[in-house]
């Protein structure tokens, strides 16, 4: 059990990270490559990225076990500010902080963030070297990243981002209809508001005490089941928890980590028209499938009718709330509104 404290002073200061951290994706994506569970959602996703993998990995496998502690210095604050930020950050990582969280990854990490390795196991070969070799070895470990990043991440950016944007929206309402605490109480149901406490179903038991500092909530898509934090008490404090899976129908063959290019374009053809534009335009920041019929002065089937073939086709993401559904507007449909190309 994860457990992380509040005062008043923190909930005043919990905040939505605004925009996927492409560092936390990255890593968390190389935990999903080698899972062969959410075969639905990360199968398609596997095959692709392990097609395009011709480059070197094996340091990122020494560093970042199949489970328990990797270092947080592989995800550093400012990673929340863009890929190029955060690999900036970590190459300015100093050594003395590079050997102390190696050694915890050599220790199994039992001190606080063990996922089930042992406690005092001799770190391998490979891991004592790069320990041994301090930041020399940074720029095979920043070319390892970059490479990784390019195959397993960088393809699907545009369905990640569309998932955090859905899921800002989602718990910005939350926010907007009663403020931080629920907020809190509208996360994923492996979190667990008990004021003042939130409570998280983890491998090993923890306490986090924000101390003031508040909380910066960061959806990931590549997080599954459980949320993460960083295993440095003294960080700025920042759990990663699961975004809420695409309500979608699944193309053939399973859902992909992004729609499927062939349906794409079948569905866009089905766009034409005066109606869908007006429907897609009424999203705006976000609707439920009545306020869209009531926005773009439709029944509610048709309102539901129109929102699923542009939910098909990337331009919009539906998430469920309760017993109603939130829609938004995906990059790609943004760039459709606007006229332009998709930024990158």
């Amino acid at each position: 059990m994860l457990r992380i404290h509040f005062t008043g002073v923190d909930l005043a200061r919990v905040r939505m990270a605004g925009r996927p951290d492409a560092l936390w994706e990255t890593i968390l994506s190389f935990h999903r490559l080698r899972d062969r569970r959410d075969a639905r959602l990360f199968g398609e996703w596997r095959t692709e990225t392990r097609s395009r993998l011709n480059g070197e990995t094996r340091l990122l496998g020494t560093l970042i076990p199949s489970r328990g502690y990797f270092p947080d210095f592989l995800t550093p604050v400012e990673g929340q500010y863009g890929w190029d930020v955060g690999l900036d950050a970590l190459r300015g990582i100093r050594p003395e902080r590079m050997r102390r969280e190696l050694g915890l990854v050599g220790a199994g990490a039992g001190a606080g963030t063990g996922f089930g390795a042992a406690f005092g196991t001799p770190p391998p070969s490979r891991l004592r070297e790069f320990m041994d070799g301090g930041t020399k070895h940074l720029p095979r470990l920043l070319g390892e990243l970059r490479g990784y990043h390019r195959a397993a991440v960088e393809p699907y950016w545009t369905h990640i981002q569309a998932q955090i944007e859905a899921e800002r929206a989602a718990r910005g309402r939350a926010l907007l209809d009663g403020g931080a605490d629920e907020l809190l109480a509208s996360l994923p149901p492996m979190l667990r508001w008990r004021a003042p406490v939130l409570e998280c179903d983890y491998p090993v038991d923890r306490d986090v005490r924000l101390r003031g500092r508040g909380l910066l909530l960061q959806p990931s898509f590549f997080c599954r089941r459980t949320a993460v934090t960083l295993h440095d008490p003294e960080l700025p404090p920042v759990l990663v928890y699961p975004a809420a899976a695409q309500l979608a129908s699944a193309p053939a063959g399973g859902e992909s980590a992004r729609p499927a290019e062939e349906q794409r374009q079948r569905t866009l053809g089905k766009l034409v028209g005066h109606t869908r534009s007006v429907v897609l335009r009424a999203i705006g920041d976000g609707a439920t499938t009545s306020e869209l019929a009531r926005r773009a002065g439709v029944s509610l089937a048709s309102a539901s009718q129109h929102a699923c073939v542009m939910r098909e086709a990337g331009l919009v993401t539906t998430l469920r709330r309760g017993n109603a559904v939130l829609h938004t507007v995906t990059p790609l449909g943004a760039a459709l509104l606007k006229g332009g190309a998709v930024a990158s």
